[in-house]
């Protein structure tokens, strides 16, 4: 009922592969900014010290490949880690002491250690072993895309105004998030814009560009991982055709 989404390319390639025809139509921060965290006093430094520890899950289907992924690449087993249910809460149990790793956003939850006076040490998945995703991203469908192209293009023209505005002016854009959102901790909103506004567009010729690499190599690393119930077309999973020129 709604023409457009939020979502992550780990779950538009996953409704790919089950037949739900969603697109994504623009990436809204260009590289992963995700990282598995553990307390600085920990110990942990890399993938390879994360046996023996107990990790924070979600409860989703891609954590144990990722980790098992990574850890592979140090030389480490994933089957050495305890998996602990924590739903959303992964930093709190981290911080509390339930757990020794957990899968955050750098941008806001490892933003919240540091203004929390938390010194963490961090392993980040960008620039890792792992092929690189976007997370998170904008989404429509494929008959939004065919019956109101239009409608499409005006909603990204003004979206990326507004990313645009946020990458020259992060202290001002944060501004105007509080005045809308005043329920967030101000000193979060301003230090987490500090940190996305140079990584929204980042490397990228614009903001909200996909490359076809990112979306094949992570669609076919998906699918060794089993998954996805069966290949997906990458070319058909994402389009820049949308986004203003």
């Amino acid at each position: 009922n709604t023409d457009f989404g939020v979502s992550f390319q780990e779950e538009v390639t996953i409704a790919r592969a089950n037949d739900i025809p969603v697109v994504s139509i623009a990436a809204i921060i260009q590289h992963n900014t995700s990282a598995f965290a553990a307390l600085k006093s920990s110990g942990i430094q890399s993938a390879a010290d994360f046996e023996g520890k107990r990790y924070a899950s979600y409860g989703l289907p891609i954590e144990r490949p990722i980790l098992e992924g990574l850890m592979r690449c140090a030389g480490a087993d994933v089957n050495k880690v305890e998996f602990i249910d924590v739903g959303f809460d992964a930093l709190p149990a981290l911080l509390g002491g339930r757990v020794d790793l957990a899968w955050i956003f750098l941008g806001w939850e490892g933003i919240q250690a540091q203004l929390k006076g938390v010194e963490l040490a961090v392993i980040p998945l960008y620039g890792s072993c792992l092929p690189d995703y976007y997370t998170p991203l904008i989404i429509t469908s494929e008959k939004t895309l065919s019956k109101k192209g239009d409608l499409v293009r005006r909603f990204l023209a003004a979206t990326a105004r507004g990313y645009e505005y946020a990458i020259k002016n992060p202290e001002e854009s944060a501004e105007i998030l509080l005045k809308h959102s005043p329920e967030n901790d101000p000193a979060l909103v301003r230090a987490s814009q500090l940190y996305l506004s140079p990584r929204y567009q980042d490397d990228a010729p614009r903001w909200g560009i996909q490359k076809a690499e990112t979306w094949s190599r992570f669609a076919e690393w998906m699918f060794a991982q089993k998954l996805l119930p069966k290949k997906i077309d990458p070319e058909r999973a994402y389009t820049n055709k949308y986004l203003p020129k």
